[in-house]
C-alpha cells in the first residue's frame, strides 16, 4: 500500500509563527519521517511473495521464541517439530497483535475525533490517520501467513472445541402469544442506551460537552449504528463486554480520556517490542552473514521500524500531551485506573510456562496445545499427550526461567514508562500485579488446578 505524501501547509514569511511545543515539534517530526518511509509497503511486498514451502526449513527467530520452549518436551522433539514450533509460536504471538491493533484502529479513529473537535492537532490528527491506515496492512499480512502457515501443518484438521454436553432447556408454554398482550411502538432501545450514557459520561468528564466529542462518535450516531466497540485484543480481553460501550464513549467524551487511551496503546507497545526485539536482532545477523531471511522473519523486522512511529505517538500523547489538558476528574481517574488495573491482571499478571514473552496463566492455551500434541506434527495418543501438556504446563522446568527473564526486563521498562503518571493509583505505577505475577510457584499452582479441571474437555475431544 502506498501512502501519499502530504505536504504541511508553511505560513507567509510575512506572517510571524507563534513558537511550537515540544508535542507539536515532535508530532511534526514523528508524521514526516513515518510517512517518508516505506516499511508498510515492505511487509504488504512480503505477503504478497509468501509461501510456506520456501520457507518452512528455516526458524523464524531464535529458537526461544518457540512454543513449549525450554521444556522436556521441546528437549525430545525432532528438528521438523522444533521448526513447526518456532513457526507456530510467531502465528500465535501477531495472531494477538493483529487483535490489538485492530483496537487501536477502532480507538484511533475515536480519540482523533477527539482531537479534531478541540482543534489545534491537525498534524497529530493526520498521523493518527496515517497509522490506521498502517494498522490495516500489518493485519491482512498477519493473518495471511498465519492461515497459510497453520493450513500447511494441519492441512483439513481442524481445531475444535469440545461439544457442548448441556441439554436445552425447553420454551415455556406459558410464554405463548396471548391476544391480550398490549402491543406498544417499537423502540430503538439501543439507541437510547447509547445516548443515555453519552449524556452521562459527559456530566462525569473534563469535557466540554459537544465542543470535545469526537467527531468520528458523532458521525456513527448520526447514521443511526450502534456505539462501536471491541472484543478480542488487548482491550477487548481487558474490559468485560458490559462495559466496553461505556469505554468507547469515555475515550470520545474528552481529551484526558483520549490521552489516556495512548497510554493502554504505549503499554502494548511495549509488550510487543519485548519479544519482536528479538526477530529484529535475529533479522540483523543473518542479514549480517549473508544467510536466508524467512518472509515472516522480515515482516517482524519491517513492522518493528513501522511501529517505532507509533510508539513515539503513543509515548507523546500518554506521557506529554494529556498535561495540556483539564486535569481528570474522579471519573476519568477511577475508569483509567480500573482499564489498566484489568490489563495488569488479565495481560501482565501471570507467567506462561509454554510461551516466552507472554505474562498470563495459560489456562487458555491448553485446549489448542493439545490439540497440537495430537495433531500430525506430533501424532501424539490422547494419553501421551496429556502426559506430556501435564509435564510442560504443571513441573517447573528451563522454560519458566528463560520467561522469568523476559519478565524482568518487561517489568523494568513498565516501570520507567508509566512511573511519571501520577494519576494513576500506586498499584499501577509501580506495576504491583506484573511484579506480583512473575512467580514460578504461582504459575505452577494456576496451571495444576486448570489442568485437573479441564480433564472432561480433553476426554472430549478425544471422542471419535
Amino acid at each position: 500500500m502506498t501512502t501519499p505524501v502530504e505536504t504541511i501547509p508553511s505560513r507567509p514569511l510575512s506572517e510571524e509563527a507563534p513558537p511550537l511545543r515540544r508535542h507539536q515539534i515532535l508530532a511534526e517530526t514523528t508524521y514526516r519521517n513515518n510517512r517518508e518511509s516505506r516499511y508498510t509497503d515492505q511487509i504488504e511486498c512480503l505477503e504478497q511473495g509468501y509461501r510456506y514451502e520456501a520457507n518452512r526449513s528455516h526458524f523464524w527467530g531464535p529458537p526461544d521464541l518457540s512454543l513449549f520452549y525450554g521444556t522436556p518436551l521441546y528437549e525430545q522433539s525432532t528438528d521438523v517439530q522444533k521448526l513447526g514450533l518456532n513457526h507456530l509460536y510467531w502465528v500465535t504471538q501477531y495472531n494477538q497483535t493483529a487483535a490489538t491493533e485492530a483496537n487501536a484502529i477502532l480507538y484511533n479513529n475515536v480519540t482523533e475525533g477527539v482531537f479534531s473537535a478541540v482543534g489545534g492537532f491537525d498534524t497529530l490528527c493526520r498521523e493518527l490517520a496515517l497509522e490506521t491506515e498502517q494498522e490495516h496492512q500489518h493485519i491482512h499480512a498477519f493473518h495471511a501467513v498465519g492461515y497459510q502457515t497453520r493450513k500447511a501443518l494441519f492441512g483439513s484438521e481442524r481445531m475444535v472445541r469440545p461439544r457442548p454436553t448441556g441439554r436445552k432447556t425447553a420454551k415455556d408454554p406459558g410464554r405463548a402469544s396471548s391476544p391480550f398482550v398490549l402491543k406498544l411502538p417499537a423502540l430503538n432501545w439501543d439507541r437510547l442506551q447509547d445516548e443515555a450514557c453519552r449524556l452521562i459520561i459527559f456530566k462525569l468528564s473534563s469535557g466540554q460537552g459537544s465542543c470535545s466529542y469526537s467527531d468520528f462518535l458523532q458521525m456513527v450516531q448520526s447514521s443511526g449504528k450502534p456505539i462501536p466497540v471491541q472484543r478480542a485484543g488487548l482491550l477487548g480481553q481487558v474490559v468485560p463486554a458490559s462495559v466496553s460501550k461505556l469505554m468507547t464513549l469515555s475515550f470520545g467524551a474528552s481529551p484526558f480520556s483520549a490521552c489516556f487511551f495512548y497510554g493502554i496503546r504505549y503499554l502494548a507497545n511495549i509488550l510487543l517490542k519485548n519479544y519482536e526485539h528479538c526477530y529484529f536482532q535475529y533479522h540483523r545477523s543473518l542479514e549480517q552473514v549473508g544467510s536466508f531471511i524467512p518472509a515472516p522473519t522480515a515482516i517482524s523486522y519491517y513492522h518493528m521500524l513501522d511501529e517505532s512511529f507509533h510508539t513515539t505517538t503513543s509515548q507523546l500523547i500518554s506521557q506529554d500531551l494529556y498535561r495540556e489538558f483539564s486535569r481528570p476528574t474522579p471519573y476519568e481517574q477511577l475508569m483509567a485506573n480500573l482499564i489498566f488495573y484489568r490489563g495488569q491482571r488479565m495481560m501482565l499478571g501471570g507467567l506462561s510456562a509454554v510461551m516466552p514473552g507472554v505474562f498470563r496463566h495459560d489456562s487458555t492455551f491448553m485446549l489448542p496445545l493439545y490439540q497440537i500434541l495430537r495433531s500430525s506434527l506430533f501424532g501424539m495418543a490422547h494419553q501421551d499427550a496429556l502426559h506430556w501438556l501435564e509435564q510442560s504446563m504443571c513441573q517447573e522446568h528451563q522454560g519458566h526461567h528463560v520467561n522469568g527473564a523476559y519478565h524482568q526486563k518487561l517489568l523494568k521498562t513498565m516501570r520507567q514508562a508509566f512511573s511519571s503518571l501520577t494519576y494513576l493509583w500506586p498499584v499501577n505505577r509501580e506495576l504491583g500485579l506484573m511484579a506480583a505475577g512473575g512467580s514460578i510457584q504461582k504459575s505452577l499452582k494456576a496451571n495444576r488446578q486448570c489442568f485437573e479441571a479441564m480433564r472432561p474437555a480433553f476426554a472430549e475431544l478425544d471422542r471419535p
